[in-house]
């Protein structure tokens, strides 16, 4: 599931491949974009906002996509083979030199790029953005004092670029179960620099590694590993739902680890 480190590290390559460069075709399989052609114009910059990406185009043109659950952009030489079935595919970027193949994406649109705030602007300070400011998040965040603070890392309007991993990790790395309210959480700043702190330290591989360890399977403490020891202490890991559907995300936690709020009687399968 891409997180904001992952959307930042997809955009830094598409800028370094497409930035500066003029576009030869565009391809839209997305129906109500599927007359647009944007060959001719050159492609300026593309930038990471949260979890959105923001290319954007001569003509004061942005392509507005996000990645959701399964989305991906990746860069393929002119004439290379495309490694995922071409009914995946809903949008492609050619210039001389590269062809941008959007995967999966749920949101494909064309947006003017002075009006990006109308889909970007409710977002808080991104993480990884140049407009990162942790007191903001932290004031962000004390708006819903009631608040679980599970459900309330995964708003993007109080601090973008967290998803269901990281907030899973941040924590248990900082001993505070997924349903102790904002209120109750002593020391908020430190699970707010700590989130900060994991997305910059991964954000230039496409692994997430919140343990220290390298290796497949060990890369995480609690993430999707309901059932399995914790690390730590050796209780089994715990996950269920947590939020509102359609927002509901599975959580997980250590129940000795996190203690101290109670927290749901069945775990998730």
């Amino acid at each position: 599931m891409p997180e904001g480190d992952t959307v930042w590290l997809s955009a830094k390559r598409m800028h370094d491949a497409l930035a500066g460069a003029t576009l030869t075709g565009s391809d839209f399989r997305v129906p109500k974009l599927a007359t647009v052609d944007l060959g001719g114009r050159q492609v300026r910059e593309v930038v990471a906002r949260g979890k959105h990406m923001l290319t954007r185009i001569e003509g004061d043109v942005t392509l507005h996509t996000h990645f959701r659950m399964e989305g991906s952009w990746r860069l393929h030489r002119p004439g290379a083979r495309w490694q995922t079935p071409a009914h995946h595919v809903r949008v492609v970027l050619t210039t001389a030199d590269w062809q941008a193949v959007g995967y999966r994406l749920p949101v494909v649109e064309l947006v003017p790029t002075t009006a990006e705030e109308r889909i970007v602007g409710h977002l808080g300070p991104d993480l990884l953005g140049p407009d990162w400011d942790a007191d903001e998040a932290v004031r962000r965040l004390r708006m819903q004092p009631d608040r679980a603070i599970g459900e309330a890392l995964l708003d993007q309007r109080n601090l973008a670029g967290i998803g269901n991993l990281y907030r899973a990790e941040v924590l248990f790395l900082s001993g505070v179960s997924p349903w102790t309210a904002v209120a109750d959480v002593a020391r908020l700043d430190r699970v707010v620099d700590l989130s900060h702190r994991l997305l910059v330290a991964n954000r230039s591989r496409w692994d997430q590694i919140t343990t220290g360890n390298t290796r497949r399977g060990e890369q995480q403490w609690v993430f999707e590993r309901t059932g399995r020891p914790c690390r730590r202490c050796g209780e089994p890991i715990r996950s269920t739902l947590q939020g509102e559907p359609p927002y509901d995300r599975i959580c997980y936690w250590c129940p000795r680890c996190q203690a101290g709020v109670e927290t749901p009687s069945d775990p998730a399968g």
